[in-house]
């Protein structure tokens, strides 16, 4: 009983006053007021669509490319003999984390400026002959969004890599299987549930990310959770800043029934 109260004090009940406010008008200074109206979420499907679009565009895309990159690495790190190597790569895996966030979204900025890092090596190489305009675009909000969530993505499959029995694979050698057919039929559907995970730990957090696209998109990487912060602060619109969380909510709530169905079909396979 205690935790149903929690659960509904905490969770149910914020976003119940989130899901009225968004059909309340827009008063002076941004707060909301009656009448109720349907328009926020009019324009949320409207003119905001196409950044919702973007969003879940470059959250899906961050997915991918964290997972074909994740894969390879967390099954190397698992498959390493010597336990020192293996220790030193998860390490590093680990090691972003010691720094803050903000700080390495910043780098970031620096990394990818006309005066950068990354402009300054391919002109000193000769590979172009003026510096890329790569600051305040989407290519730098995935950039940002991939190299923040990768290990979001690898820790779970390291762990699923880790309980898996490799005599399974022995065994599909032994009975005919190349190499790749064994990890097409044994390796990667036993290792599935951290894929899963991972994807789902990337994902979410990716299509409500602000931090990221604020400081390296600029407007062309404009997110929705930039959006629904913008909306929020000043003198901006609460009613239309809850219908993008309603709206984002929902996406969210959707990629988790995809993951629980997916892992309970893998779980009765």
């Amino acid at each position: 009983m205690p935790t149903i109260a929690w659960l509904f004090i905490f969770f149910v009940l914020p976003l119940l006053i989130v899901l009225v406010v968004s059909f309340m008008s827009r008063g002076r200074g941004g707060v909301a007021i009656m009448p109720l109206t349907l328009q926020h979420y009019e324009r949320t499907f409207g003119v905001f669509f196409i950044i919702l679009r973007r969003s879940i565009g470059l959250a899906g895309l961050t997915t991918i490319i964290c997972l074909l990159v994740g894969y390879p690495l967390a099954f190397f790190i698992s498959t390493r003999r010597r336990r020192l190597v293996q220790q030193i790569t998860l390490f590093l895996v680990i090691l972003p984390f010691w720094t803050n966030f903000l700080i390495r979204t910043y780098a970031w900025r620096i990394l990818l400026g006309e005066q950068g890092t990354i402009n300054g090596l391919l002109l000193s190489l000769g590979m172009i002959n003026e510096p890329l305009s790569m600051l305040n675009t989407q290519f730098a909000v995935l950039v940002g969004l991939v190299y923040g969530f990768l290990p979001f993505l690898v820790l779970p499959i390291f762990a699923s890599v880790e309980r898996f029995n490799f005599r399974y694979v022995d065994a599909a050698q032994d009975l005919g299987a190349n190499d790749a057919r064994a990890f097409l039929r044994v390796v990667l559907p036993l290792t599935m549930p951290g894929v899963l995970a991972g994807c789902a730990l990337v994902f979410i957090p990716s299509v409500g990310a602000f931090v990221t696209p604020d400081l390296l998109g600029g407007t062309k990487g404009l997110m929705i959770g930039n959006l629904i912060n913008k909306q929020f602060g000043g003198s901006g619109n609460m009613p239309l800043g809850s219908a993008l969380s309603i709206v984002m909510m929902a996406v969210v709530m959707l990629s988790l029934l995809i993951y629980v169905m997916a892992h309970r079909r893998e779980r009765g396979a």
